[in-house]
């Protein structure tokens, strides 16, 4: 557990401050006897007083008084102040109010990429039949904490607005089915889910953290990506806008309640690339010859990043891999001339 800084002192220090219970330090200054002594031991000098000053007589201080110099040190303080705030919105808040887009674009809206797969329950599934309407997209794994807590919500909204054209749908990140069935029983889970396989979550640029869920509207672009447990409300309030939408028209005025704010760029990946015979090396317009060769190459090399197996077959197995990422890469850039 974190344990915050305690500033000013190091732990086991003496603050300064008396422990409970323990007397304030003091100096003692009570008068003792006619000789001087104190009862603490301490002397205090006996001091003889001359005639009394009359009121307003008293001799007064050389040079400026303390009361002017508090009224010089407060105006020069307000100048700097004054200067700084200046220089702040000129060279920080005014560039950085310019830089802000005023609404999202098609362009911070892109559109989702396709995909088919088979559910858990054997009944194939393609995204594109879903054109037309609001797809609640998540990423999820059953050993993931905040999934489970965002699962039942998700149950619900699909009861809610099934009617009105939503569909929400589930990509399990897990290793297996079997779990991902049992927690389908257990949750009373009533949209289809399918398993990942890393293949769909690459398109969807990587799914980085657990759980990442995109809401898609009815022309079958992204309006937001949120990344982590959210409450359920949101997702009702921008799944609610995106329902009131008529046609496949873009919805201009949509903001997103949560997650990627309006500007912020939803980065996919390339399908051109992963749906590669060697995913992650784009091989549109090769020659058919020139992938062969350059498989036969990857299905030799051993990939370093621990896996124990060649290049190919861990481009397939494992498309995130980085390491035999690049080792493909750089092999068809020998083969083909073209550095990419």
């Amino acid at each position: 557990m974190a344990v915050a800084p305690v500033y000013g002192r190091r732990v086991g220090e003496p603050s300064g401050l008396p422990r409970e219970g323990e007397a304030l330090p003091y100096v003692e200054t009570k008068r003792g006897s006619q000789s001087g002594a104190t009862e603490g031991g301490c002397m205090t000098d006996q001091i003889e007083l001359g005639p009394e000053i009359p009121a307003g007589m008293e001799p007064k201080p050389e040079g400026p008084s303390p009361k002017t110099g508090k009224v010089a040190l407060g105006a020069v303080m307000t100048i700097l102040l004054v200067a700084g705030l200046y220089l702040i919105n000129r060279y920080w808040i005014a560039p950085a109010i310019k830089r802000v887009p005023k609404s999202a674009s098609s362009a911070n809206r892109p559109l989702a990429p396709a995909f088919s797969a088979t559910d858990i329950n054997g009944r194939k599934l393609n995204l594109a039949d879903y054109q037309g309407k609001v797809v609640l997209l998540d990423f999820w794994a059953t050993w993931c904490g905040p999934c489970r807590i965002e699962i039942p919500g998700f149950v619900r909204l699909q009861e809610r607005y099934r009617a009105q054209g939503l569909v929400v749908i589930g990509v399990s990140e897990d290793d297996s089915v079997e779990p991902v069935r049992e927690f389908y029983k257990e949750f009373s889970m009533n949209y289809p889910v399918v398993m990942g396989e890393g293949k769909i979550s690459e398109l969807y640029g990587g799914i980085v953290g657990l759980p990442t869920t995109f809401i898609i509207g009815r022309d079958g672009r992204i309006y937001s990506k949120h990344i982590g447990a959210t409450n359920v409300a949101v997702f009702e309030e921008e799944i609610k806008d995106l329902l009131a939408s008529e046609g496949a028209n873009e919805v201009e005025g949509f903001k997103p309640v949560g997650g990627v704010r309006p500007g912020e760029e939803i980065k996919l990946g390339n399908p051109a690339e992963i749906n590669s015979e060697v995913p992650g090396v784009n091989l549109t317009g090769v020659e058919p010859e020139k992938v062969a060769e350059l498989k036969k190459v990857l299905e030799t090399l051993a990939c370093d990043c621990g896996c124990k197996m060649k290049v190919l077959e861990c481009r397939h197995k494992d498309p995130g891999c980085s390491v035999s990422k690049r080792i493909a890469k750089e092999q068809f850039a020998k083969l083909s001339g073209k550095t990419i």
